[in-house]
């Protein structure tokens, strides 16, 4: 017929589900893919190492400031145009990181891919969890495990090769067409929806909380390698800290604050959210120590060390079938106390002396941890948010990956300051201090199955879905549907 215009339907659900794991796996990879190229980036540019670290320091530090007020720009500006303005930052910076004619232009670039990265996590999160109801949302463990777990397992290895065969340009590039598809995607797939916040913008919230993540971060990465006393970092730790404890006072207190702290007064999200912190630490820690043990036992190469921990990210692989068929039977409880306890069973014996040093025993291990510690982080990133409504859902998944973020740099700093600073050829000879540390991040998991008995014992059920924005179960939208547009 003439006259019509025909448009591809894509069904919104599938968008959000490819468009959000594309957009994750890029910023999950980004997180740990850089540190294998950092002496080559140092030794082309003619920069000493520790200038070459500032690439990593922006990206971490730009995170951790972007996450206080994504929750607020999701519900003021829409999910779906905050989302892929913070896609589309990220996709050119990558392309600019690439380009990078000198350090500094690559260490502003790669600031600008962290502050986007750090909008796309809780808003590209709340955009999938308000298209899925809280009974569908265990299909989702087989799309939250890869960027939120996988990617970042990936990382090193991925890097080291890129590196090694191509250049560590590659490291930036592939995230061009991915990003740049994702972005086109989402313009045809995505439905908008703004929530309009209460009242006005918390601006002194704003330049409380910000700065005060952006400090602790940059104290907690780089205080254990260069020491508490640098002037940079002796100045960022407290002063984040102060900065810190004003913002909750002022956040608890304020009527339209930028982080809503009281809904961690709900016992299921409150308890989630702190046991994603603890999980985070453990992990994290373990991630990092683990492989400076292993070449202190054995003294293995780093890329031998960054692949021992490779098997892991087969068990987080199988891990998401384990809570897609599990979580419905068991319940949050019941599935999650029994992973966190097994889970520190292993971390503790990687640190048995002997174990270490053997190399099938590690990827055995390993495969485990990646099992039972995924399992136990799936269930509690699907179960925490049940409780949660449509309305709070932004701000929710804000003051979730601002828990889990800093709980990761506490445990690595507290592994790092176990081992006296992360010198490794300072204690090469002696893996003692690497085995204490291992021990400190399977303490940190035993006490998150603690936490974990106040997950509630049943499973998500089925009840009428009240939000009008989400299509029913089976159902898709066509992509020309009109905004929701709430407040």
């Amino acid at each position: 017929m003439s006259g019509l215009l025909i448009r591809p339907r894509i069904r919104p659900r599938v968008a959000v589900v490819l468009v959000y794991t594309a957009a994750m796996c890029m910023n999950g990879l980004d997180s740990t893919i850089v540190n294998p190229a950092l002496y080559t980036i140092a030794g082309d540019f003619g920069r000493p190492l520790s200038a070459a670290n500032t690439v990593e320091t922006a990206f971490l530090v730009a995170l951790a400031v972007g996450l206080p007020v994504a929750g607020w720009l999701g519900d003021r500006f829409g999910t779906k145009r905050v989302f892929l303005g913070a896609l589309t930052a990220f996709t050119i910076a990558s392309a600019v990181c690439g380009l990078a004619p000198d350090l500094d232009t690559l260490v502003v670039a790669r600031a600008v891919q962290g502050l986007a990265g750090g909008l796309l996590t809780p808003v590209g999160m709340t955009l999938l969890f308000r298209a899925f109801p809280p009974h569908e949302r265990m299909k989702l463990a087989k799309v939250l495990i890869v960027p939120t777990a996988l990617m970042p397992a990936l990382g090193p290895p991925l890097g080291g090769l890129l590196t090694e065969h191509l250049s560590w340009h590659w490291l930036f590039f592939v995230n061009v067409p991915i990003g740049t598809a994702a972005v086109v995607l989402g313009v045809f797939g995505l439905r908008e929806h703004v929530e309009g916040p209460e009242g006005k913008f918390d601006t002194v919230g704003f330049w409380l909380a910000t700065p005060a993540l952006g400090l602790l971060t940059y104290a907690l990465g780089f205080g254990p390698s260069q020491g508490w006393t640098r002037p940079a970092v002796a100045v960022s730790a407290p002063l984040g800290s102060v900065l810190l404890v004003a913002a909750v006072l002022h956040q608890v207190r304020a009527k339209t604050p930028l982080l809503k702290l009281r809904l961690l007064a709900d016992r299921v999200y409150g308890s989630a959210s702190a046991l994603a912190g603890v999980t985070a630490a453990g992990l994290m820690g373990v991630l990092f120590v683990f492989p400076l043990l292993y070449q202190a036992s054995l003294g293995a190469s780093a890329l031998d060390a960054g692949l021992s921990v490779f098997p892991e990210a087969v068990g987080l692989m199988l891990a998401s079938q384990v809570v897609d068929r599990l979580l419905p039977r068991l319940g949050p409880r019941l599935l999650t106390v029994p992973a966190l306890l097994v889970a520190a069973a292993v971390f503790a014996t990687l640190a048995i002396p002997g174990v270490a040093e053997n190399a099938w025993s590690v990827r055995g291990l390993m495969f485990l941890i990646g099992l039972v510690l995924g399992t136990a982080v799936l269930t509690v990133q699907i179960s925490g948010f049940e409780s949660i409504g449509p309305a709070d859902m932004g701000q929710a998944m804000g003051l979730f990956q601002i828990v889990r973020t800093l709980g990761g740099a506490l445990g690595i700093a507290a592994c790092a300051a176990v081992i006296g600073g992360g010198h490794v050829t300072e204690a090469a000879a002696d893996p003692g201090p690497y085995r204490t540390a291992v021990w400190v991040t399977a303490g940190l998991v035993a006490l998150g199955a603690v936490m974990a008995l106040r997950l509630p014992r049943e499973a998500p059920q089925p009840p009428p879905f009240d939000d009008e924005d989400a299509p029913p179960p089976g159902e898709g939208l066509a992509a020309d549907e009109a905004p929701a547009v709430k407040g």
